[in-house]
């Protein structure tokens, strides 16, 4: 069994997709972990915040097939893979790590992300704060603590708040 992580991230109908989405993830792996739900600004492109996250389980499939599912999950939720690279999406799930790979050039796995973007990075180090990078030789906590990226951005989101 991979140990896997994944972030989540949607801007339309965001608070719907990421529900449902993670109800999907939950039922097909009981065990998965989820990092806080953030609230962030758009980037790259003029929209609606973002409620992102982080999620961590443990599978059988390969990196290729975890790739395909989490594009069924994205295309269930309507997802478009039209336009802009930066633009709205209703539901984008990425494979950030997969154990130890390094998958490059096949998949951008450790994805370039991790290091990039605040709401990738601060929501993973939340729940893999031990685990290695493969290619940085550095645990994510560690990457995320000597980051030039500020976890100030993110706004800490329940879902509960939505309900009726």
């Amino acid at each position: 069994m991979a140990q896997i992580y994944l972030s989540i991230g949607s801007n339309i109908n965001r608070e719907e997709n990421i529900r449902s989405c993670l109800t999907r993830l939950q039922e097909d792996y009981p065990d998965i972990i989820f990092s806080t739900i953030y609230e962030t600004e758009a980037v790259g492109f003029k929209g609606d915040p973002f409620l992102n996250l982080a999620a961590s389980l443990h599978t059988s499939l390969t990196p290729q097939q975890v790739d395909q599912y989490l594009k069924t999950i994205e295309d269930e939720h309507a997802r478009s893979r039209e336009g802009e690279k930066f633009s709205s999406r209703t539901l984008d799930i990425d494979l950030l790590l997969y154990d130890q790979r390094i998958l490059h050039p096949e998949m951008d796995v450790p994805r370039e992300e991790i290091t990039v973007y605040d709401f990738v990075l601060f929501p993973l180090a939340e729940i893999a704060a031990d685990v290695m990078h493969p290619l940085l030789k550095q645990t994510i906590g560690e990457l995320a603590r000597t980051s030039p990226l500020t976890a100030e951005k993110l706004t800490p989101v329940d879902l509960n708040r939505y309900d009726d």
